[in-house]
Order: C-alpha cells, then structure tokens, then sequence
C-alpha cells in the first residue's frame, strides 16, 4: 500500500475502491482565489454540477507551482517528463454528495503530459512556455500560453510565503477552497467524469503576491473583480490519483477553450 493510504480520517469520504493509476508530488503552491458571481461561473460548468459557493460567491482559483516525481503506479518517475511547471484555473463545484474541483484550463510545461492527460483525464490540458525559480525567498513565475487554436492566457508574477505553516480549520475558507478530494471533468461528446484523489491534509502558509500580468480569467471571459486576492502558498503535496469513470448525464454547458 502507498504510505499515503494509512492516513485517510482526514477525507470526507472513503478512498476510492480498486488501484490508484498515478503518483505526484506538487511544490510551492500558491492558491489565489477571488470571489466570482456564481451566475459568471454557470454558463462555463456542466449543467448537472452544481456551482459550489462560499459566503453567497462562486470563488475562482489561479494556482501556479510545479510538479515533480510524476509517475504511473509501478513504475519509476522518468526524466524529462516527470517534473514540469503546472498552471490551474479553477473552481469548485458539486455532484451527487462529492464537493470537487472543475479545471477551466490547466497549462503545462511538457507537451507529453499535456497530450496524455488531455487524452486519459478528459481536461483541457494547454501547451504553455513556462519559468519557476525561487530567488531570495520569493518564488518568480511565468506562463504563456502556446497552445494551437487555444485562447492566449498568461501569468506573470512572484510570490512568497509569510507567517507559519499550518493545517486549516474544518469550516474556514482556507480549508474550504483547498480540502478537495475529487476533480470533475466532461469529454468533447458532452459526458461527465469524476477522478477521485487522495493526499494529506493541506499544510498552508499565508501569502504575498506581485502580479505583473494575468489574464488567465480574461481567457475565459471573467472579469476579476478590483481587488487583492486571498492568498495561500503550500510548499509540498504528495498525491495519487484514480482513473476517472464516467457519471451522470451530458451537459450543457459551454467548453471554455477545450
């Protein structure tokens, strides 16, 4: 058994039956998050989930940080595809009792992994030109979207952590927004798909950001709202993950550049 089966109380629910598929392990994470109309989120999201909300507000996620030990269940990481800068955006939705997360887009540094997971996963994985380096206790990042026939996205900025690590509270916002066990995703016929995943509880960090650019949410036609994001940085996570399988009914809700 993986060393992170032996703990599980933590989830909301039991781990999912049968092999785990897939290994990570995922470094300097910051999670920025704006609040966002759950009426701007609808047309984006597949009819038969619902738009999971938060204080009366969809919540919209911005989540740079890269990727290390990337493997498949008994096999060894590989080099030059198994560590790669990673892009999310997201939201967080619900379906049939399981609070999850929806991928409006997830850019990659390895066109390899973007083709694979665009492929097995059903998410609309992007081919990006991509820079991490951590410099003097900031982490310095940068994304541009390079994707054919994909809507052009890019973040540019650096952040850094800035008080002590810990896990949050069961019912705060931080725990809210991170403490996702599921990922839901739709393939081109209209077909929905839940990959279940399994990792400790998070251990965060609150934040500060320079943002130089972003218009990953302009991708999408959102319009951020004018002010400062809350932010948590996570400086690791080790994660396996389920094959997806197929649930519910199509959708009808717009594919957002897929």
């Amino acid at each position: 058994m993986n060393i992170l089966l032996t703990s599980t109380k933590h989830r909301p629910w039991p781990v999912a039956r049968g092999p785990w598929v897939m290994a990570q392990r995922w470094h300097e994470l910051l999670f920025a998050h704006w609040p966002v109309a759950a009426d701007v989120l609808r047309p984006l999201i597949p009819q038969s989930l619902e738009v999971d909300m938060r204080e009366g507000q969809g919540w919209l996620g911005v989540i740079p940080f890269h990727m290390t030990g990337v493997r498949l269940r008994g096999t060894p990481a590989m080099p030059f595809v198994s560590a790669f800068p990673e892009l999310n955006v997201r939201t967080y939705v619900e379906c049939e009792g399981k609070p999850g997360v929806w991928f409006f887009s997830l850019d990659a540094g390895n066109a390899l992994a973007v083709a694979v997971a665009r492929m097995w996963f059903h998410l609309p994985y992007f081919r990006a030109r991509m820079q991490n380096a951590r410099k003097g206790g900031w982490i310095a990042y940068r994304s541009e979207r390079t994707h054919s026939g994909a809507p052009g996205a890019e973040l540019a900025l650096r952040y850094r952590p800035c008080d002590a690590e810990r896990e949050p509270e069961p019912g705060s916002l931080a725990h809210w927004l991170t403490e996702r066990y599921c990922l839901y995703a739709a393939d081109g016929r209209g077909r929905l798909f839940r990959g279940e995943i399994h990792h400790p509880r998070w251990k965060l960090r609150s934040a500060v950001a320079e943002i130089e650019r972003n218009t990953m949410a302009e991708a999408l036609d959102i319009e951020l709202p004018a002010i400062e994001p809350v932010l948590y940085f996570a400086e690791r996570q080790e994660v396996v993950v389920w094959a997806p399988y197929r649930i519910g009914a199509k959708h009808g809700g717009r594919e957002a550049g897929r």
